[in-house]
């Protein structure tokens, strides 16, 4: 397969959120409301049980069929973005973990597959699914897409949820802190789980964080945040290049890389079931 980076892009406005269909402003304004300190914990509860088996393929696969309602950049299956971020990482010789993080690093999308409309994680609800995410637990900064929702949550109102450190203490760093509900901890978590996952810190800390953009672009949470902080920061914005500006309306398909990732993954991720 060709793999000559030569992407032929949707724009140059990426991240536009003024000019959008209502669909993604409602979305955001749903997520704001809803995603509480306390949802997280329940949702953690609830989807944190790994006792589903679901291959990487199979879980690409399910991609096919959701379409990210927060990205205004792209509204081709999620699956093409995927293959976009890895192929523009192995078109650059980053190292193979790389490569593969960029074709997994939304497969925490796959829990639509038995999400539910009330809890913002399916096909027809997603603002438990998708979108930048924020700290939970303590006060809402003005770098969040669309900040004026952001008096939309109740914790604004919480005696504690709505001060500067609300629940943490200073400087207790990233890996302390609670972030709003998505794909991106759900897949951070699932793979923390499976035992044959040897990705290195830095793949992980890609999936992770990769959707926190008022920290890693907003230069938020500053007060919470220790000095090893910044080595992880570097990884997100290293990855958000690949993330965010190779999206196209080019589409490639799934069996023409897979003779090309499929040997990564195996090394990375095992010949085992992951449980979702």
């Amino acid at each position: 397969m060709d793999n000559s980076n030569e992407l032929i892009f949707k724009d140059n406005n990426y991240r536009d959120y003024v000019n959008v269909d209502e669909a993604v402003k409602n979305h955001y304004l749903k997520m704001r409301t809803h995603q509480t300190y306390d949802y997280v914990q329940r949702m953690k509860d609830k989807y944190l049980v790994f006792d589903k088996p679901l291959d990487v393929w199979a879980a690409l696969e399910k991609l096919d069929d959701l379409i990210d309602v927060s990205d205004p950049d792209l509204d081709l299956p999620n699956v093409q973005h995927l293959i976009q971020s890895a192929e523009a990482i192995r078109a650059d010789n980053r190292p193979d973990w790389m490569q593969l993080t960029g074709l997994i690093h939304d497969l925490g999308k796959v829990m639509y597959l038995w999400g539910a409309d009330e809890d913002g994680t399916s096909q027809s609800e997603q603002w438990g699914l998708v979108g930048d995410v924020f700290v939970v637990g303590c006060e809402l900064p003005d770098t969040c897409v669309y900040p004026e929702f952001n008096s939309l949550n109740q914790d604004m109102t919480h005696d504690i949820y709505s001060t500067k450190y609300g629940v943490y203490s200073p400087h207790c760093g990233l890996n302390n802190l609670v972030l709003a509900w998505g794909h991106d901890e759900y897949l951070y978590q699932v793979l923390n789980n499976h035992k044959q996952n040897t990705l290195p810190e830095a793949a992980m800390a890609m999936i992770r964080f990769h959707s926190f953009y008022p920290w890693h672009t907003g230069q938020s949470y500053s007060h919470l945040l220790s000095k090893e902080d910044e080595k992880i920061k570097e990884w997100i914005i290293d990855f958000n290049t690949y993330d965010l500006y190779t999206k196209c309306e080019r589409v490639t398909s799934l069996n023409e890389i897979m003779d090309y990732y499929k040997p990564i993954a195996e090394k990375y991720l095992g010949t085992d079931p992951i449980y979702w």
